[in-house]
């Protein structure tokens, strides 16, 4: 059986923040998990790619956006192009501007907290 696919935007080697969190929740509920983050060479063990485009795998099955808004409405059409059945915009990742961008674009977006959906809680991470 396939594992699920995801690659977190904005994960992140601090173990404080919410992008490393997601790297081990997704991981600890059996995803194969692409970090994403230019300035990383790995998170978590795991190779950190610099773009979303660079992710070695065909489909993601979920793209988690932990990027101030300013940042993911840059890369909405390279999340589009990706074809991700899921886009979760974590607390914090939205804006009003960001939201419309991707309804256009056809995206199905999330908002919510996709460490507590993959049945985690971010106090315990």
């Amino acid at each position: 059986m396939n594992r699920p696919t995801v690659a977190i935007l904005g994960a992140s080697r601090d173990r404080r923040k919410y992008g490393n969190k997601s790297v081990r929740a997704h991981l600890q509920q059996g995803y194969d998990v692409y970090p994403v983050n230019p300035n990383a060479e790995t998170i978590e063990g795991l190779k950190a790619y610099p773009t979303l485009s660079a992710v070695p795998v065909a489909r993601l099955d979920r793209i988690s956006v932990y990027l101030p808004p300013a940042t993911g409405i840059e890369l909405l059409d390279e999340i589009k192009a990706r074809g991700a059945a899921e886009v979760w915009l974590n607390p914090g990742s939205e804006s009003p501007q960001l939201l419309a961008r991707a309804e256009a674009l056809g995206l199905n977006v999330i908002q919510a907290c996709s460490i507590v959906d993959v049945g985690m809680s971010p106090s315990q991470l």
